[in-house]
């Protein structure tokens, strides 16, 4: 069997960032550091953190008075600052800065006296925080159906934002039926969205070509990894989901001679590793890599920890 990996993969520079801001917090002010919401979509991750002396919350209330604190990638609403603010909570924000991106473009347009429509998935944590970051009525769509059912006048001043790790094409699609709807809409292009969905797209729709089935290695509430096994289904191809090596069935590779193999941006290369050693159980495996982006993204530290820490940890915020 032939596997043919995905480049780019796995990682990208704002969940590496995240991943650091809690060890370093751990390494700087001891265990426990208290999470609100798993600090990125896979359960490896938080496992891993959780060994080091990490604590996962989903609401402040659980959180004792005075503990270090860490809000999620994915970001979080006004309300919830503010909650953590009165309390006095020591709060370091892992959000990503492409995300917090979102919550400024959302601001920005509500400050124009726009109505404010969100392309994303009804409960991802990424959505209910922008949601709750923009300060005025959000309409949440996801479909071209969702446009379509929209209370609003075809001539009210409209803006769209994204969420970012929505399929290119998906987001695409629904953006041309906001356009073909309102006559007066404002948004960023798709070119706006998160680099890392993009490239992780990309890098699938080129890996489609030449393999005969595909393996995505990450979490099943992972939006970005979940849009990756959609595009190798929308190409035709046998494509799977998997948590790590555990989760293959032999039976998958029945005719098989080539297989594709990526990463969501939040499942680590160990977990890629893993799937490659169970193969090699189903018998001989020849591994190589397709050509892509080689990501240089990098995203700096609250300056709390980049200063404090510096003798500690060498950065690390470069995209896998």
């Amino acid at each position: 069997m032939e596997v043919i990996l995905a480049q780019p993969r796995g990682f990208c520079a704002g969940v590496v960032r995240a991943i650091e801001i809690v060890e370093r917090a751990i390494d700087l002010y001891g265990a426990p550091v208290y999470v609100r919401h798993e600090i990125v979509h896979n359960r490896h991750v938080v496992n891993k953190l959780q060994r080091k002396g990490a604590i996962f919350v989903e609401e402040l209330d659980e959180i004792p008075d005075g503990a270090r604190t860490v809000f999620s990638a994915h970001g979080v609403s006004r309300a919830i600052e503010d909650e953590a603010a009165r309390r006095g909570l020591p709060v370091l924000d892992a959000t990503c800065p492409l995300v917090t991106k979102v919550h400024i473009q959302g601001r920005r347009y509500a400050g124009q006296g726009r109505t404010i429509v969100l392309i994303g998935h009804a409960g991802h944590a990424e959505v209910e925080g922008t949601i709750g970051q923009v300060g005025t009525p959000v309409h949440l769509v996801s479909t071209e159906a969702d446009v379509a059912a929209l209370p609003l006048a075809d001539d009210a001043p409209v803006a769209y934002i994204t969420q970012t790790t929505l399929s290119v094409d998906d987001t695409r699609s629904v953006i041309a039926a906001l356009e073909a709807r309102f006559t007066d809409l404002v948004g960023p292009d798709v070119t706006e969205i998160c680099y890392a969905t993009q490239n992780r797209q990309t890098a699938v729709r080129d890996l489609c070509r030449v393999v005969d089935l595909l393996l995505v290695v990450g979490a099943e509430n992972s939006s970005n990894s979940n849009r990756l096994r959609e595009i190798g289904v929308d190409e035709g191809l046998p494509s799977f989901l998997v948590a790590d090596g555990s989760a293959i069935d032999p039976a998958w590779f029945d005719g098989v001679e080539v297989v594709g193999l990526t990463a969501g941006a939040s499942a680590p290369d160990e977990l890629v590793d893993s799937v490659i050693a169970t193969l090699r159980n189903l018998g001989p495996v020849k591994v190589s890599q397709l050509d892509g982006i080689e990501e240089r993204v990098e995203f700096s530290l609250p300056s709390e920890l980049r200063h404090a820490t510096s003798a500690l940890h060498p950065a690390r915020v470069t995209a896998a």
